[in-house]
Parts: structure tokens; C-alpha cells; sequence
């Protein structure tokens, strides 16, 4: 959150902008009041949109807040993202600030968009949870999770869609480089949360760039390709994913994801060949523009030295 609008922002080419805090305001109190006044509307907004909120926090990052919203049928989820995507920008251009959702703004923390999923059977029932199941997990969910893990690669392109995208994925970020999972570990890509019936996944891939409505089914996805093939969940990662030494790792740029995404039968298998081809366009749009840009770092690394 910036103190300056939206086209004033732009005006400045995004520099210079003052962040809405002046420090690391994690859970802080005092310095998210200073911004209360727009946090507000911005929540009244959404209540009258349908949404509801379950915590406002602030983060990391100057300025940065976080936002989580109550569970709800993976569609509905999706909607309700872009509903308060575009309502929060609205509102706060109305208060004369800005707000970005970009996954990695500066050198700092980036913006998170972690999605959690849990399945229920036709009763209704949680058909993840299971009290005599290892760390009270099910078969179907240790399946659904491996499938997830086994798929990770591939889809990234479904959870990291930007150049931009791959900048957040640095090591001791809060955000994953590993394919790991882990019971609470913030470390891990796939984190499982919650006791008895509302355990869950979460994936901490996508960032605040993300085409939910593409990362959720890549997330049902992979987790189907897991349960159908009875795939079986490896030990948990305990202690810091970010230095397992034999663990495999995130692609870490857009074109690397691209070729996973291309290469993938199950890609293939799970979208369609247009949907594919689509997205594959798309990376290759993004590439193409941002080779072609001259960046302000390599005026300030060449233009006299060089």
C-alpha cells in the first residue's frame, strides 16, 4: 500500500513511492491503524460484496498487509479473488493511495497468494481427515498431496504466470524454492494445516500475480492424479526446506516453467491442447517483451561504465 495514487504513480514511472508504513509491521497494531482508515472501507466493500474476511494482519514489507478470506466451494473462492482484486484497487485509488499485488514489488518480501484446499464427499463429510491415520491424515489425502508434490514442476506456470513471478522465489523468503511438503512448515511449498475435520493443504507457490482460476485446477488437478494413481506421500520435510540439499527444486524463471508446462503429457491431459497452446503463448508474449525492454538496472550497471 503507497501513499500515492494510481496515476500519479504511474506519472513517476512507479518510483519514488512512499510505502503506507516506514518498517516490518508483522503483526503489529500500531502502524496498520495508521492505515485503518482504508482497511476499513475496504473490508465494509467486500462484506457487501458477498465476501467475508476471516484476518487482516500486517507483514513484512513496508506497507504490506495480509488479507484472509473464509473458506468456500473452489469456484465461488476464485470469483470472490477477483471481485476483491479490482474492489481493493478501486477503493483505495478512492482514498488516494495505491495498492499493488505484484509477487515481488522490491528486494523485500513479496506478495503471497497462498491457496488452501480440502475435499468433502457427497455427505458433506471430510474426507481428508482420518484420527488413525498418520498425523491424522487419510490415504486419500496422503495420495491427493503426493499428487500435488509429483505435479509441482509442471504446473508452475499455472501458480507463477509472470516474469515477475519467479523473483519471489528466493531462499528464506516465505516463499518456496523446494518441493517439499511439511506438517506447519512455512519452508515447504505443500504445508499441511489444521486437526480433524478441517485439515488441509496449502499451497504457498502462486503469488499475488496469480490466474487463480488456472492455479486452483491445477491444484485438483494434481491432487486426482494422485489419488487416482494411489500415489504415496513421502516423510515429511522437518526442519528448513530452503537448505535440503536432495530436494528438487521450483524452475526458476518463466521460460524454464514454460518448457515444463510444454513438455508435460499431463498438462496436456488435465487442460487440453488449446488451453495449453493458450498459456504457452502467453509466456512466450511475456518473454518476448521483457527481452526486448531495457531495464533501469542495466542503465545504472552500463551507461558510464561500460
Amino acid at each position: 500500500m503507497f501513499d500515492q495514487p494510481y496515476r500519479q504513480a504511474w506519472a513517476s514511472g512507479y518510483r519514488g513511492l512512499t510505502p503506507a508504513s516506514d518498517y516490518n509491521i508483522d503483526y503489529a497494531i500500531l502502524a496498520s491503524s495508521r492505515m485503518e482508515p482504508l482497511l476499513r472501507d475496504i473490508r465494509l466493500g467486500m462484506a457487501g460484496a458477498g465476501l467475508r474476511f476471516e484476518a487482516v494482519k500486517g507483514e513484512c514489507n513496508m506497507g504490506q498487509q495480509e488479507i484472509g478470506f473464509r473458506y468456500d466451494e473452489a469456484l465461488v473462492t476464485c470469483d470472490n479473488h477477483a471481485i476483491y482484486k479490482n474492489g481493493a484497487k478501486e477503493i483505495a485509488d478512492q482514498h488516494g493511495k495505491s495498492l499493488t499485488f505484484m509477487a515481488k514489488y522490491d528486494e523485500r518480501e513479496g506478495n503471497s497468494c497462498h491457496i488452501h484446499v480440502s475435499l468433502r464427499g457427497t455427505d458433506g463429510s471430510a474426507v481428508f481427515a482420518d484420527s488413525n491415520g498418520p498425523h491424522g491424515m487419510s490415504s486419500m489425502f496422503r495420495s491427493f498431496v503426493a499428487g500435488q508434490l509429483a505435479t509441482l514442476r509442471e504446473f508452475t506456470l499455472c501458480y507463477a504466470p509472470t516474469i515477475n513471478s519467479y523473483k519471489r522465489f528466493a531462499d528464506s523468503s516465505f516463499a518456496p524454492t523446494a518441493l517439499a511438503w511439511g506438517l506447519d512448515n512455512r519452508t515447504c511449498a505443500l504445508r499441511v494445516v489444521g486437526h480433524g475435520q478441517n485439515i488441509r493443504v496449502e499451497c504457498r507457490v502462486p503469488g499475488g500475480d496469480v490466474n487463480q482460476y488456472l492455479a486452483v485446477a491445477a491444484l485438483i488437478a494434481g491432487g486426482l492424479y494422485g489419488i487416482e494413481r494411489g500415489l504415496q506421500l513421502p516423510e515429511p520435510c522437518v526442519g528448513n526446506a530452503y537448505q535440503g540439499a536432495d530436494v528438487e527444486r521450483l524452475p526458476v524463471t518463466l521460460a524454464d516453467a514454460a518448457v515444463l508446462f510444454e513438455d508435460s503429457a499431463l498438462v496436456r491431459e488435465a487442460f487440453g491442447e488449446d488451453v495449453v497452446a493458450h498459456y504457452l503463448n502467453n509466456a512466450r508474449v511475456e518473454l518476448a517483451a521483457f527481452n526486448a525492454a531495457v531495464t533501469d538496472w542495466e542503465r545504472i550497471r552500463g551507461f558510464e561504465r561500460l
